[in-house]
């Protein structure tokens, strides 16, 4: 369940480069500053999405639709333009022990430390709702990303054959990747 904490969340950050950028969770208000964020996705990044980021209604429904105890999506901005967005989809359930991670820089934010504190922030939000784990999935040709979540701590369980199908029909190895944020070996 959704603390006061959580919601009143806010980071305020320096990056490598000296930028500052402040870390807060989405709200209503956002709605724009979301579209914005999207709007300039290529369609090479397009590919790889779940989503058509470019439907402005889709991206509204969001925002539209938030329950921060089903997705928690955390924000980066600098000033009043939206920079990056990192959510965690929590489970039901027998499930209900583990999230999905999925975040989105700006192409001019990418390389620059902005994602790092973004999924540490996560990691710690996972933490305080006591999860056990969380998954990340990901194209295995996009080798730079796995890379990111490895050094981060999170381990490569497995690979789906064909498993990602884009929006052309071609389809894509996936990795599934786990942090383990508990043991299990003291249960028992």
């Amino acid at each position: 369940m959704v603390t006061q904490q959580e919601l009143t969340y806010r980071q305020l950050i320096t990056l490598r480069d000296g930028a500052r950028v402040l870390l807060r969770p989405l709200t209503t208000d956002d709605r724009q500053a979301l579209i914005d964020l999207f709007t300039p996705v290529s369609p090479e990044e397009r590919r790889y999405m779940r989503h058509d980021v470019t439907n402005p209604d889709l991206i509204g429904g969001w925002v539209d639709g938030l329950d921060y105890d089903r997705v928690f999506p955390l924000v980066a901005m600098v000033g009043d333009r939206m920079v990056g967005d990192a959510t965690l989809h929590f489970q039901d359930g027998p499930a209900r022990h583990r999230a999905e991670m999925r975040i989105f820089l700006a192409k001019d934010f990418r390389r620059r430390g902005l994602a790092t504190r973004m999924i540490q922030a996560l990691i710690d939000l996972g933490k305080r709702r006591s999860l056990y784990c969380i998954e990340v999935v990901s194209p295995t040709d996009r080798a730079s990303d796995i890379k990111a979540f490895q050094n981060l701590g999170f381990e490569q369980a497995c690979v789906y054959t064909d498993y990602w199908m884009l929006p052309d029909g071609e389809l894509r190895d996936v990795a599934h990747m786990i942090l383990r944020m508990r043991s299990t070996a003291d249960e028992y």
